[in-house]
């Protein structure tokens, strides 16, 4: 018998199957629509259930809530009303890069691939939960999702892992083309479930339906008639009362709260003697009072465009809380929005007289869906994150010993009046004028108090008077303007204001954080 001497035949069949290199393109494709698929379910589902309920914005909520405050305020400086699409971009930015590394996983073994699709889930749901109106209803449609990209990656791998030419293993079951048809057809599933979650969530908007109902009575106490010199006459200077459409928005909301009025319910309890629950026709019933009112952000730099005055309609919030009767050594009143937003005003800056309202209504509308809708609270002199909850829903007498609410636990002050300010408007930063006559324009605010006094100087000259133009009311700005007879050359120009109390805003600057901004607003033109 012969024995043989050469190599021995080697049986391909047990050897292992080869497998695409980790970072093949079919790879990065299986994990990116597989999470696509998710997130186009996810937005189907959450049209019925919620914005709530949509684990993407479940997701930039939470960022927003964790990040720390420096990066919140370079947000806000940066990008301006455009944080949140920032956000979010960056949020499916990095879901992206996430889902490519679960197909590159689940290339080299399906299971890592369907336990980094459960980590992308549970990531998901517990950004919902963690939310503070979030119910276990919520997280149906992540798991909705899931489920189904489970699905869908499992038949993308079966597609795209065949063996490779010229061995013996796993059969090829399909080519190329029928990969592509698979990818195709999966794209579409997650283009299609998307465009119609995006489209049922904009048809099933409560806010909208019901704003488009709500007819508001005449306010008994109607605002006085604004004098005409209001106006400081410069173009380029903000006007006096500013449109509903321009008017700031800066909050935490990545998803405009939706509310249906005849749903809405605003409870009053905590420390008081009366606790009361209201519906959105008794508290019109009670008649409403329509005021002027500047509003601004803390939020705002110096010079910044976090600011505006509306003709505001509400009703009046001291009344309210001393019918239900506040028990001693209360100090604080915590406003919840439908959101779960938390803010805390103290309840001096209510009864003191000043005209703190419940407000329904904006430059002779409804409020907008933005702004509010269908009752925010408005207490003048406060900055927004102490007295404007927006969406308002519910408010808690308590202490500011008891309750922290959500910026002072991020370390921003309890009470925060506005400080007094100044902002030029026109010319503008690094702006080109020929020699002459040029007006220095703009608008200073000091709500409660009133500016009484706005100078104007140019490079390190004498400070100049500005004319005013009327202030109907300490809680309004006041437009202002100086006729500069410029020279050529480059020049820094600056402004200052003073209000009712004598006290002339600082010039050190101070940024936002933790009670609002200060110091002198300052631009540099060229003059040829």
């Amino acid at each position: 018998m012969s024995t043989q001497t050469g190599p021995r035949p080697v049986d391909r069949r047990s050897g292992p199957r080869p497998r695409p290199h980790r970072w093949h393109p079919r790879a990065v494709l299986v994990g990116v629509l597989a999470a696509a698929v998710a997130l186009g379910v996810a937005r189907l589902a959450a049209a019925f259930l919620g914005p709530a309920s949509d684990p993407v914005l479940a997701v930039g909520a939470t960022a927003v809530d964790t990040a720390p405050q420096p990066v919140k305020a370079w947000a806000i400086r940066t990008f301006g009303t455009a944080d949140k699409l920032v956000l979010l971009t960056g949020v499916y930015t990095v879901l992206t890069a996430a889902a490519a590394a679960i197909g590159v996983a689940a290339f080299q073994r399906r299971r890592y691939g369907l336990l980094g699709l459960a980590a992308f889930t549970g990531i998901g749901v517990t950004a919902i939960l963690t939310r503070p109106t979030a119910t276990a209803l919520d997280t149906l449609p992540t798991l909705g999702g899931a489920a189904v990209a489970a699905a869908a990656m499992l038949l993308l791998l079966r597609t795209a892992t065949t063996s490779s030419p010229g061995t013996v293993g796993r059969p090829r079951l399909l080519n190329r083309r029928q990969f592509l048809a698979t990818a195709a057809g999966t794209t579409a599933t997650a283009a299609g479930a998307a465009t119609a979650g995006t489209t049922l969530a904009a048809r099933n908007a409560a806010g909208s339906r019901s704003r488009a109902t709500v007819v508001l009575p005449a306010p008994i106490q109607p605002a006085a008639r604004l004098p005409a010199d209001t106006s400081a006459g410069v173009n380029g200077v903000a006007p006096f009362i500013t449109a509903n459409r321009d008017f700031y928005r800066v909050d935490t909301a990545l998803a405009v709260p939706q509310v249906d009025v005849d749903r809405w319910r605003l409870t009053l309890d905590g420390a008081v003697d009366r606790p009361r629950t209201w519906r959105f026709d008794e508290l019109l019933a009670r008649g409403l009072m329509e005021r002027d009112l500047t509003l601004n952000c803390v939020s705002n730099e110096v010079g910044g465009p976090y600011i505006g005055t509306a003709r505001w309609s509400g009703v009046p919030l001291a009344p309210l809380l001393r019918e239900a009767g506040i028990r001693p050594g209360q100090d604080q009143l915590v406003s919840r929005s439908v959101d779960g937003m938390t803010i805390g005003t103290p309840l001096v800056a209510i009864l003191d007289g000043r005209d703190a309202m419940l407000a329904v209504a904006m430059n002779g509308e409804p409020l907008p869906l933005e702004n509010g809708f269908p009752v925010r609270m408005l207490v003048p002199g406060l900055y927004g994150y102490v007295g404007a909850c927006k969406w308002l829903t519910a408010m808690t007498v308590t202490t500011f010993d008891a309750f922290d609410t959500y910026w002072v636990e991020r370390g921003w002050a309890h009470d925060a009046p506005v400080k007094t300010a100044s902002r030029i408007d026109t010319p503008k930063p690094f702006a080109r004028r020929p020699a002459g006559p040029v007006m220095i324009a703009g608008v200073a605010w000091a709500q409660r108090r009133g500016i009484t006094a706005v100078q104007v100087q140019v490079d390190d000259g004498p400070w100049q008077a500005a004319r005013l133009a009327a202030g109907p009311s300490p809680d309004l700005w006041r437009q202002w303007a100086y006729r500069w007879p410029a020279t050529p050359g480059s020049h820094t120009i600056r402004v200052r204001a003073s209000d009712s109390t004598g006290a002339t805003q600082p010039e050190r600057r101070r940024t936002p954080y933790p009670d609002g901004a200060t110091g002198w607003h300052s631009i540099s033109v060229t003059i040829t």
